[in-house]
């Protein structure tokens, strides 16, 4: 089980786990599981830093500090 803030952060954010999945390109299903501390890709934890409106250099605000998040360039 990994660590993470993320129901803490979408609620002070007063977004539904529908939004953020939304946002984030990813099931609502995912959603729930990563927030029951189940592991899931980087990639989607990358898009869930993102859609909380964060950078990647601000990942362990939602992730446990021990997470390594891919810098994507466009």
């Amino acid at each position: 089980m990994n660590n993470n803030s993320l129901r803490k952060l979408r609620e002070s954010l007063m977004i539904s786990k529908a939004e953020l999945a939304r946002k984030a390109n990813v099931s609502p299903l995912t959603i729930t599981r990563i927030e029951q501390g189940r592991a899931c890709r980087i990639e989607t934890k990358r898009k869930l830093v993102l859609a909380l409106g964060y950078t990647i250099s601000d990942k362990n605000k939602v992730f446990d500090e021990n997470t390594k998040l891919p810098i994507k360039y466009n």
